[in-house]
């Protein structure tokens, strides 16, 4: 079967979906931005009638050993094996703990590294972790921003370790810096980081200045910045980065909070610039990584913005 004018069309890629029902268990508590309703939305908008050819899969716990490759033993105890029993468990000002956050955020990093197991064997060649708790504010040592354990630090350190892969690209287009995922990797040359967001803004960091060891990339962008600025960002700073680095594997904290309707930030992107730079990451990916790509959601709070925008994206990496 070919295209009109006898042209076959191109394949499209081969991309799995990692969730879990855990994801919905977990509470920050009433009035909280991130909700139930925010995972339920995306999930809706990747419902199998309207992305019938994404493969959909159970997402695992991730191992105590795999979350100590970047978090200290006293945070993973402090999830796991001291979580409420009843109501919630504050562990800073905006960060909360419910019954089931335990299990949903082993679920949230185990989904990370296995679509970094799949990618890496072959099994497939894009992945999207539609998951909760998001995880880029986590440190070493603290869960903070919404986060409990950091997903794609989890899942980028899988890869140095259990795959040998010698050069990871963390690309973050959430409009809150990743403190958790810089500091991780602030002395790290494998990894780069590369994030563009709003400042000023929570958490305070991600200044241009800072660099790591080189392998730390920040694009900050004003508020009310808009599609303009966000993509000449990431075309003179961040894929230049990426160009010269040459990852084996590229990372993807998708926060969709920049979008204009966002209640928590101020920023001015729509769908299409989320789609337009999820292509950009794949020919990226292409050129370097033989089209590996794992992305993880982050941040988001409008609803309608989170449909759009996850669907945009997703759509991107089938493409």
């Amino acid at each position: 079967m070919t295209a009109a004018g006898g042209i076959a069309a191109a394949p499209r890629a081969t991309v799995a979906l990692y969730t879990h029902v855990a994801c919905l268990d977990h509470d920050p508590g009433p009035g909280h931005p991130e909700r139930v309703a925010r995972l339920e939305a995306v999930l809706g908008a990747l419902s199998a009638d309207a992305f019938p050819t994404l493969l959909r899969r159970e997402a695992p716990r991730a191992s105590r050993a795999q979350l100590a490759r970047v978090h200290a033993r006293h945070l993973i105890d402090s999830i796991i094996d001291h979580g409420p029993l009843h109501y919630w468990r504050m562990l800073d000002a905006d960060t909360m703990m419910s019954p089931g956050s335990a299990e949903a955020a082993q679920r949230a990093a185990g989904a990370v590294c296995a679509a970094v197991d799949a990618v890496l064997g072959g099994d497939v060649q894009r992945a999207f972790c539609a998951i909760r708790p998001p995880g880029h504010h986590a440190t070493t040592a603290n869960a903070m921003g919404f986060c409990l354990f950091n997903n794609i630090a989890v899942g980028a350190a899988h890869a140095l370790a259990a795959h040998g892969l010698e050069r990871v690209a963390v690309v973050d287009f959430d409009v809150h810096h990743g403190n958790g995922t810089q500091d991780i990797f602030w002395s790290e040359a494998r990894v780069l980081y590369a994030s563009t967001h709003q400042s000023p803004l929570y958490p305070g960091t991600g200044a241009s200045d800072e660099t790591g060891l080189g392998n730390i990339i920040n694009a900050p962008l004003p508020p009310d910045a808009g599609s303009s600025q966000f993509r000449t960002a990431f075309d003179t700073i961040v894929l230049p980065a990426l160009e010269a680095f040459a990852p084996q594997l590229v990372l993807v904290s998708a926060g969709f909070d920049a979008h204009r309707l966002d209640p928590l930030a101020n920023l001015n992107l729509e769908a299409a610039d989320y789609a337009w730079v999820t292509r950009r990451l794949v020919a990226l990916a292409m050129r370097h990584a033989g089209g590996r790509l794992v992305s993880s959601l982050e941040g988001g709070y409008d609803l309608d913005a989170l449909r759009e925008s996850s669907a945009a994206h997703v759509a991107a990496l089938l493409d």
